[in-house]
């Protein structure tokens, strides 16, 4: 049978974390059928009617089952429901408080269900025309697949209506709600970019977005093929799983990546922006049948990514990327056996391998044939589904490339072609000039002197310089003074973060060059000179806390709590500001933040304080986190502790303060077996 479209109708409660609403399918039986199967995970049902009658079915907790029969035809099917999701769909902050700000709901599908808050198909190849009414609270703004085709008031709420003309995988659905503003941008086709930003960060909206459309712009013409959506919309949420998920013409991404001028140069958006616009060719328009076959969804985003960002860095940077990728491929394969073309295969390996195996691909035929494949490959699957042999034969039909050859070396076999991929990777001078001066290491500093001071003085990309940084970590400082001084005067962040973390003892002589370091538009550098100057320089410690009182950093504040940790172990300030810094940097550990300012801060404050029974509660909320990096942070971190004096009275007497699920997270951890 065939879903064709799907119209829905959903009310999300935030309060109770449930979903409920309507739905109507429309389908084809194209040969008698005993069952119809929809899943849906935990969810109840009610008004199950086929073409209008009262259908017979059965709900298994994960899949709701129509067994009356079926002959062919064409039916529609249409039903009430109402879902507790456990996963899948996240609900951030309290929505109970009307003081707090930070209240989201946003949707993760891929690798788990969509089916947990919306009754689909966990089968990716089962594609579905989506098309939903969503109801939600007035005073925000609902983002979903597709055109806005109107909102309509609805008492204290308000109902958002999209639509699509296309068919998509379940997994891509998604709804992002919270408080948005936005700005459209148009691209050079015409397609609108419609770039979220909470209100609060709207100084941030330019660093955050930076070379939106001149991705959009170069991935429509380097792919080949007109951006397959009506709009494409990005949207930030807070605690998001991961760096960034690809629901069809509409990305949510990560917090994290909203960056104001400084963090830009420490980590940007530029990347992930690139890969999840990607994705909406390879992998929302032709979906990969099987897991076996996710590189030709996340090989060819990396890859396009990456030729997308050599479109803004640049070639040394491409190639510097490529290379990067390489020495991690190298190492992986010593125990990582499992090849690309497997569906247990590593992110690393899908990710980039698989954009290594394409670049292995353009370079033997060129980019334009490659483009042609690619094309035609797009052309021939769109709105269904494909395997790895489906690519490969578009690729023979362009060249005489031996495909068979290379899907033993680079898709079926562990191992690294690391000749290969270094052959590919000298063809750029820059990488060519890092393997001569990685060489230089057989040397002696003194042959060495002059060819740094040379290379330090050129206009190399920055890698070929930190590699020199690197080799004179350990020589005396006396003997290479003269370099450091000319790294820091190429005014490059990098080069200069590199003298930040290879000189681990500063002389007084060097010490006024070494705290410009502190001036660096890097929170990265910031972060990496303030800790070796406290060390080396106690009797200084007070400018240094002066000099970083107005820091903050990133996303997760980790410049303001390394100065309110500073400030609390040093013996210089006052008690009632020590306290003052010290309940602020509790306040960093408690729910009102997300995870990575939180976990930032526990971290501090147990050092500070190891007993301290707010953040021991905290830590044990942290378990209970729906971002299982955080959650894992707080397990074990809770394990680490009990076996130490103190720590399992301590944790047991929390119990009954406890919210009931961090009491039974914490009873687990308890009864567990040391």
């Amino acid at each position: 049978m065939d879903f064709k479209i799907a119209y829905g109708n959903i009310t999300i409660n935030p309060i109770e974390k449930k979903v409920y609403g309507s739905v109507r399918y429309v389908l084809d039986v194209k040969e008698t059928v005993d069952t119809i199967k929809i899943d849906a995970q935990n969810t109840t049902f009610n008004a199950v009617e086929m073409n209008g009658k009262e259908a017979k079915f059965s709900n298994s907790g994960k899949k709701l089952l129509l067994f009356d029969g079926y002959k062919k035809g064409k039916y529609t099917l249409t039903f009430t429901y109402e879902a507790k999701p456990k996963q899948t769909m996240y609900f951030n902050g309290d929505f109970s408080n009307a003081t707090i700000s930070n209240q989201q709901v946003w949707t993760q599908g891929q690798g788990k269900y969509t089916s947990h808050w919306f009754p689909s198909f966990d089968d990716v190849n089962e594609k579905v025309i989506f098309n939903l009414n969503i109801s939600f609270d007035k005073n925000y703004n609902v983002i979903s697949n597709g055109v806005l085709k109107d909102v309509l008031p609805d008492k204290d709420k308000k109902i958002w209506k999209y639509e699509m003309l296309k068919p998509m995988s379940s997994y891509l659905l998604s709804v992002a709600i919270g408080d948005f503003s936005n700005k459209a941008v148009g691209s050079k086709s015409g397609i609108p970019l419609q770039l979220f930003i909470q209100p609060k960060d709207t100084g941030k909206f330019e660093t955050t977005y930076r070379y939106s459309r001149e991705i959009f712009d170069y991935l429509e013409k380097e792919i080949g093929v007109k951006y397959p959506w009506k709009i494409y919309k990005q949207i930030p949420v807070e605690d998001f799983l991961y760096a960034g998920m690809e629901n069809t013409s509409s990305t949510i991404f990560a917090q994290d990546f909203v960056i104001d001028n400084v963090g830009f140069n420490d980590r940007n958006y530029v990347n992930v922006n690139a890969h999840e616009l990607a994705h909406q060719w390879f992998g929302d328009l032709v979906t990969a049948t099987s897991g076996k076959h996710h590189w030709l969804q996340e090989g060819f985003a990396t890859y396009y990514a990456l030729l997308a960002e050599r479109q803004v860095f640049g070639d040394d940077y491409f190639y510097h990327q490529l290379y990067r990728t390489s020495l991690q491929l190298r190492n992986a394969a010593k125990s990582d056996t499992i090849p690309v073309m497997h569906e247990r295969a590593s992110s690393l390996s899908f990710y980039q391998k698989g954009a290594w195996a394409l670049h292995v691909i353009r370079e033997a035929i060129g980019p334009k044939a490659f483009q042609k494949a690619v094309k035609s490959y797009l052309k021939k699957y769109q709105y269904q589904n494909a395997e790895t042999d489906d690519f490969l034969a578009e690729i023979r039909k362009v060249s005489h490339f031996d495909t068979q050859a290379f899907k033993k070396t680079w898709l079926q076999d562990y191992h690294f072609q690391t000749e290969e991929a270094n052959a590919l990777l000298k063809k750029n001078k820059f990488i060519q000039a890092l393997f001569e001066t990685q060489q230089l290491r057989k040397k002696t500093f003194a042959e060495n002197k002059e060819t740094y001071k040379t290379i330090l003085q050129s206009n190399a990309f920055y890698p070929v310089k930190t590699e020199i940084l690197y080799q004179i970590k350990y020589i005396p400082f006396e003997d290479k003074k003269e370099l450091l001084d000319i790294a820091l005067q190429t005014n490059d962040i990098k080069v200069r973060q590199s003298v930040a973390e290879f000189t681990e003892e500063i002389p007084l002589e060097f010490k006024s060059k070494y705290e410009t370091l502190l001036n660096d538009n890097s929170y990265d550098t910031k972060e990496i000179s303030f800790m070796n100057l406290w060390k080396n320089f106690p009797d200084s410690r007070s400018n240094y806390l002066a000099k970083a009182q107005n820091w903050i950093g990133g996303n997760d504040k980790s410049l303001r709590i390394l100065f309110l940790t500073f400030s609390i172990l040093s013996t210089e300030d006052k008690s009632e500001i020590k306290t003052k810094y010290y309940n602020e940097l509790i306040d960093y550990t408690s729910s009102k933040y997300e995870s990575s300012v939180r976990q930032n801060a526990i971290i501090n404050a147990l050092t500070i304080s190891d007993k301290d029974v707010a953040v021991l509660k905290n830590l044990v909320n942290a378990t209970t986190h729906y971002k299982w990096q955080f959650s894992k942070f707080g397990r074990e971190n809770i394990r680490e502790l009990l076996p130490q004096e103190g720590y399992r009275s301590l944790f047991e007497s929390l119990l009954p303060i406890l919210p009931e699920a961090d009491k039974n997270q914490l009873q687990k951890l308890l009864s567990e077996k040391p």
